[in-house]
C-alpha cells in the first residue's frame, strides 16, 4: 500500500512539474506572405495577427489556443531575415517551414501543417519538357532566397538566381530573365495569379514536402508537446480539414 502510495505522489509531481511554464510565458511567432497558407490581409509584408490569414495561420492559432500558451503573431519580410532570427532568439517559432534532413537540428518541430510539391513553372509556350533535375542544369532558374527549394536546388550543385521576394520571379520569367520558376505548388500558381498571370505550366515536378512550425532549439519541450497534442486532435476532429476548406471556398 506504502509503494503504491509514493508511486501516486511521484506521477503527479511528475506530471506538475511537467506542466509548469512561467506565468507570462508567449511565444514570438513569424510568418511571411506565403498563399495560400499565411499572407497579410492586404498582401503586404508587414501585418499583425488579426491581419494575418491562411489555411496555416488559422491552424496555428486554434493550435495555441488548445495547447493555453500564448503568442504574438507578426507577418514580416524577408524570409532569409525572419528564418536567421527564429534560429538565434529563444521562445520564437516560424511558419511555414517546409520540414528537410538539413533543417532537423536546426530547430524543434510541430506538424506537420500541411504538404507542398516542388516544381519548376515555365511560360505557357515553353517548349521545355524535362524528367529530371539533372536536365535543368544549364537553365537560368529563378528561386527564393534561402528557402527550402532552393537549399535543395544548391544541394545538388545547381546554382539557382535567388530573389528576396519570390513574386520577382514571376516577372523575371516572364522578361526571359530566367528559363524556369523553382517554387511550391500551390504557392507559386497562387502568387502568379494575384500578379495577374495564369497559365504557367510545370515542366517537372521533383519534390513533396511538408510545412511545419519551427521552434528555436531552446523552446521548452512541454511547449513542443502541448503543441503537438493539440494538432493531432485537430486533425482527428476535423479542424484542419475544416481550415483547409474555408480558404479554398473564400478564395473561388
Amino acid at each position: 500500500m506504502f509503494k503504491r502510495i509514493i508511486a501516486v505522489v511521484l506521477l503527479l509531481l511528475c506530471a506538475h512539474a511537467h506542466a509548469a511554464l512561467p506565468d507570462d510565458y508567449r511565444v514570438v511567432l513569424l510568418t511571411e506572405n506565403f498563399p495560400p497558407f499565411n499572407m497579410a490581409e492586404d498582401g503586404k509584408n508587414y501585418a499583425a495577427d488579426a491581419r494575418i490569414h491562411g489555411i496555416n495561420a488559422d491552424i496555428v492559432r486554434e493550435m495555441f489556443r488548445r495547447a493555453n500558451i500564448r503568442y504574438e503573431l507578426t507577418l514580416r519580410f524577408p524570409w532569409d531575415r525572419i528564418y536567421k532570427q527564429v534560429l538565434e532568439q529563444p521562445d520564437q517559432g516560424l511558419f511555414s517551414t517546409t520540414f528537410t534532413a538539413e533543417r532537423e537540428q536546426q530547430f524543434k518541430w510541430v506538424g506537420p501543417l500541411a504538404s507542398i510539391s516542388w516544381v519548376l513553372l515555365a511560360p505557357a509556350d515553353s517548349p521545355l519538357r524535362l524528367t529530371g533535375l539533372e536536365q535543368a542544369r544549364d537553365l537560368r532558374i529563378g528561386a527564393y532566397k534561402n528557402d527550402a527549394v532552393s537549399q535543395h536546388l544548391e544541394g545538388k550543385g545547381l546554382a539557382p538566381i535567388n530573389s528576396l521576394r519570390d513574386q520577382e520571379n514571376i516577372g523575371k520569367l516572364l522578361k526571359g530573365q530566367i528559363d524556369v520558376w523553382a517554387t511550391a505548388d500551390p504557392v507559386g500558381p497562387y502568387l502568379a495569379k494575384q500578379e495577374g498571370v495564369t497559365g504557367l505550366k510545370p515542366v517537372l515536378r521533383f519534390n513533396e514536402a511538408r510545412l511545419f512550425l519551427a521552434l528555436n532549439r531552446a523552446t521548452p519541450n512541454e511547449v513542443v508537446e502541448r503543441l503537438q497534442r493539440a494538432l493531432d486532435a485537430m486533425r482527428a476532429d476535423g479542424t484542419v480539414d475544416g481550415c483547409c476548406a474555408a480558404i479554398s471556398e473564400a478564395q473561388r
